[in-house]
């Protein structure tokens, strides 16, 4: 049996290639021609696997954008659509965590150049997009559905995203999963249903139903009256 280790694919040695020059040189002053002479490959190459050197920074996004969208393509009526985005949000924290050398690297390289801080928004963009499409299948059935299924996508990425640059800013240091989690916590706790005031013996209070019967002859004020006698207030 053969110890060799497996030799990378195409597309990953074009990613390698191109963040060993970003390092040395500079996002600008790389390009595809540099990257593809490094990679060993023509350009013909390098444009089936990425429409543009902005894609060869952020190459695992589409895959995780269709991982997501499937994961919640899968819901069940009986899940809880808060629970659910908070989960789908978990695959993107995952996807960052398998790699963290290179997640570190490209945190600081977005820092650096403003046009791959742009693209990484339209990236982030779509992933609330995707996650505000299925909770607004899931709420529509209530008369502010579209409200939260918007304020609440814009939150859960939001708490993803500040667990993940806390964890980036790091150095990659800890455990990334459970910085998500509990930043997703927050918002379960703040977007959950909350249950009405209980009275005193534990049951939610209810209002007085007082029906009436009267003649239609008989003046308001009678009837008025015979309302506040009811309810004790005569």
């Amino acid at each position: 049996m053969s110890t060799n280790p497996a030799k990378p694919s195409m597309r990953d040695s074009l990613v390698a290639a191109a963040f060993q020059l970003f390092l040395e040189r500079g996002y600008e002053q790389t390009t595809i021609d540099d990257i593809v002479r490094t990679a060993g490959v023509g350009r013909r190459s390098f444009f089936r696997y990425f429409p543009s050197k902005e894609d060869v920074v952020f190459p695992d996004h589409e895959q995780s954008l269709a991982d997501m969208t499937a994961f919640l393509a899968a819901s069940e009526d009986s899940d809880d659509p808060l629970v659910r985005v908070c989960e789908a949000t978990r695959l993107v924290m995952r996807m960052y965590a398998e790699n963290p050398t290179f997640s570190v690297q490209r945190y600081r390289l977005t820092r650096e150049v403003t046009g791959l801080r742009t693209y990484e928004l339209s990236v982030v963009w779509r992933y609330e997009k995707t996650l505000g499409d299925y909770l607004r299948t899931r709420f529509a059935d209530r008369r502010d559905g579209t409200l939260r299924a918007n304020v609440v996508a814009a939150a859960v990425v939001a708490a993803h995203n500040h667990a993940l640059r806390h964890w980036l800013r790091s150095g990659g240091e800890g455990d990334p999963l459970a910085e998500v989690d509990r930043a997703l916590e927050f918002v379960r706790e703040t977007w959950s249903p909350q249950p009405g005031p209980a009275g005193p013996a534990g049951e939610q209070e209810t209002d007085d139903v007082v029906v009436v019967i009267t003649k239609r002859s008989t003046p308001m004020w009678r009837v008025v009256r015979e309302v506040e006698s009811s309810l004790g207030d005569g």
